[in-house]
């Protein structure tokens, strides 16, 4: 199968700062936010935006792993932080590929049970294949793509990141 890449490492990159900055413009009345990305690739995405966002702004950053069985997600979701954590705080739930809109439409129920001051979301890729009523609110690229096709989006420890389309 073939893979074509539709973002490089320079473009993930470039991605990433200009979300850190669209986070920093939606929440710049903010001392603290919680930035909650779904694991795997979602929480890797998550740690690089707040990275970004912590070197441009006075902003407070705490990170929050949300861990979903997507394979059958309404199963019980569990968080890195409890609850009180972020309850009256700003949330950016993020995650590498939205695909059906299921696994994001999931884990917004998940946090919408607490009291949030805002509550966004940030894809790096989104497909528009949607089964629900759930948008990203930042994304790095938007792609049409057909159904037969699969976005992957490879984190390394190389620092060879990459999306690629098969």
């Amino acid at each position: 199968m073939s893979r074509n890449i539709i973002l490089t490492k320079q473009e993930i990159e470039h991605k990433i700062k200009r979300i850190a900055y669209q986070i920093y413009e939606t929440f710049v009345d903010e001392e603290e936010i919680v930035i909650a990305g779904i694991a795997t690739n979602g929480f890797i995405f998550a740690k690089k935006i707040a990275l970004v966002l912590e070197s441009i702004s006075p902003i407070k950053v705490s990170l929050c792993e949300v861990q979903i069985n997507k394979q059958n997600p309404q199963s019980p979701i569990n968080t890195s932080l409890t609850k009180e954590q972020y309850a009256n705080k700003g949330l950016i739930l993020v995650d590498d590929v939205l695909n059906s809109g299921t696994t994001l439409i999931y884990a917004v129920r998940h946090f919408i049970d607490v009291p949030l001051k805002k509550l966004k979301t940030a894809v790096l890729v989104d497909r528009n294949h949607k089964k629900y009523p759930v948008k990203a609110d930042f994304k790095g690229i938007s792609l049409s793509t057909s159904l037969l096709e699969h976005v992957q989006v490879v984190f390394d420890e190389d620092n060879d990141d990459c999306a690629y389309l098969s």
